[in-house]
């Protein structure tokens, strides 16, 4: 497929086939934005009825850490592109279906084998392109943990090095936590690879995700690097629960962030939206984490964006051309299920969509869980702080309560 210069029509011999590996709230978004300009997606989810499983053209259930289920699946649809969405994937495999010429990955089988993994990632950027990152160690046992904790020193972070969302890290302040954080990343990773990241704090004013675009100039074709206006965002227990853009910056500091995002990006390769997670103290700034996909702060660009980060990833794989236009301040406050069972409901939806310029997505996920993302709240308005306003306004009106019958 020569992608950029033609598109097909869903469901007949000149489709332009996408398949993406991972059907959440943000593979959701994607498959919309990639149907608005015709093009037939299937969506591939470890669970049935995922979210992008109910917008698809067509959804398959399988365990996409099976490299050889994996394989066989792009063998029967043959796509032109696959789009990993998640980080629990048979890397290998990937990397097999671009050297058979089965599909073109995106962004690059290497950059997925990289960014999937923290040491690879962390080792790229540290010790290859020599950005500034936190203090680290690797470790695949306890007593080498111990060892990785007394380079980096208390405090510090420990995490599994395949893991999303906060799953499976620990804050660790003494030698008493040392063993809980083993088992707790042992348990919270997406692939069990029984090794950990330990990385030593950063003492930072705040920190960001600068959504970074490599996409085709519409004349000559030449990729180029366009940035989005950095979002802040509030985490707790490592999983993100507001953000807001922009987030006001130095005019160095922003500098500098697109500069090692940049870099990272680069380095990389491909086509498609990145996001780059950076702490910022002052002018200096320290390269966290990188994502080859839109990533969840990035949800508040529904709002705040001539085109959201999906749309922008859409048409970035396809080639086309991009616009990183902010249209006004926004914001986005996270939607918790409240509590666990299979098909909730939501009520105070009209009171939420009353709160000024507000609105929602509710993800469509058949199971919640008390600490389960379900939705999204998002508001723009004058500034970042009443953008943030509303959006908690709007959150919190959102009340989950059980589906059944009463």
């Amino acid at each position: 497929m020569q992608t950029g210069q033609r598109l097909g029509t869903p469901l007949s011999p000149s489709a332009t086939r996408v398949m993406l590996l991972g059907a959440g709230e943000l593979g959701k978004e994607v498959i919309i934005a990639l149907q608005r300009l015709g093009v037939e997606v299937i969506a591939v989810d470890r669970y049935p009825h995922a979210p992008g499983h109910q917008v698809a053209h067509r959804a398959h259930v399988i365990d996409m850490t099976d490299a050889a289920a994996l394989y066989a699946l792009v063998e029967q649809e043959r796509p032109h592109l696959v789009v990993p969405e998640i980080e629990a994937i048979a890397t290998d495999a990937l990397a097999q279906i671009e050297a058979d010429g089965l599909a073109e990955v995106i962004p690059t089988a290497r950059a997925t084998q990289l960014t999937m993994n923290r040491e690879g990632i962390r080792r790229l950027a540290a010790e290859t392109l020599g950005l500034p990152t936190s203090p680290y160690a690797f470790a695949d046992s306890l007593d080498t943990l111990r060892a990785g904790i007394a380079q980096v020193g208390f405090p510090c972070v420990v995490k599994p090095v395949m893991s999303s969302s906060g799953k499976g890290q620990s804050v660790l302040k003494s030698d008493a936590d040392i063993e809980p954080a083993w088992q707790h990343a042992l348990a919270g990773g997406r692939v069990n690879h029984g090794r950990v990241i330990v990385e030593g704090f950063v003492t930072f004013d705040y920190e960001i995700t600068l959504l970074t675009v490599r996409a085709r100039e519409p004349v000559s074709g030449a990729l180029h690097t366009a940035f989005c206006e950095p979002v802040g965002h509030l985490q707790v227990a490592g999983d993100y629960v507001e953000s807001w853009q922009p987030q006001p910056m130095p005019p160095l500091a922003l500098a500098r962030s697109r500069e090692i995002a940049q870099q990272i990006t680069s380095a990389l390769g491909g086509r498609g939206l990145f996001g780059v997670e950076l702490f910022v103290r002052g002018d200096e700034v320290w390269f966290s984490e990188v994502s080859p996909r839109p990533h969840d702060t990035g949800l508040v660009t529904l709002c705040s964006q001539r085109f959201s980060e999906f749309e922008l990833h859409a048409r970035a794989i396809l080639g086309l051309p991009v616009d990183t236009t902010l249209l006004a301040p926004g914001a986005s406050a996270v939607i918790y299920g409240g509590r666990d069972e299979v098909g909730i409901a939501f009520e105070g939806i009209a009171q939420a969509l009353a709160v000024p310029q507000a609105d929602l997505r509710l993800f469509g996920k058949p199971e919640s869980f008390v600490r389960r993302r379900m939705g999204v709240a998002l508001a723009t308005g004058a500034t970042t702080t009443e953008a943030r306003e509303r959006a908690r306004q709007a959150a919190a009106a959102v009340q989950p309560v059980s589906g059944q019958p009463a």
